[in-house]
């Protein structure tokens, strides 16, 4: 029987690699249905990503993106920098398998992006932010 002292290295890495988010190899971030996750843009991919509540206003530069199941699969994105973008969106379905999608620019200066799937996903992947003057824009 190991005692609760010597296991707390353990429950300690277990813990953080529970709140840290999947990040994809090349760049990307993945954020399970249910999640809000706060991150910046860095050379094109998110960085400095961390877990938060889905009403929590974004910092100057961040961003925020909550993914939800609903007729499908919904993803609320809040931009709280003085630029647009245009992102890749990949769904990740039942078994890990990736579903492409369609998404449409981020608009800048704290206006929300609603983007809606018809497929179920139990997450979705966002990676590959480039800057547009397009705020409408659907790569």
């Amino acid at each position: 029987m190991t005692s609760l002292g010597a296991m707390r290295p353990l429950l300690l890495l277990i813990a953080l690699t529970l709140a840290t988010p999947a990040m994809a190899r090349g760049g990307g971030l993945t954020v399970a249905v249910g999640e809000s996750w706060m991150f910046r843009i860095e050379r094109g991919q998110p960085g400095h990503a961390r877990k938060v509540t889905p009403t929590t206003r974004p910092r100057p530069g961040e961003i925020r993106l909550t993914l939800r199941s609903m007729i499908g699969t919904t993803m609320t994105v809040i931009s709280n920098s003085p630029r647009s973008y245009t992102y890749r969106a990949t769904l990740i379905g039942v078994g890990g398998k990736e579903i492409a999608a369609k998404s449409c620019a981020l608009p800048a200066d704290s206006r929300f992006a609603f983007e809606s799937w018809p497929q179920s996903a139990s997450a979705v992947r966002v990676s590959d932010f480039k800057v547009t003057r397009d705020d409408a824009a659907c790569p």
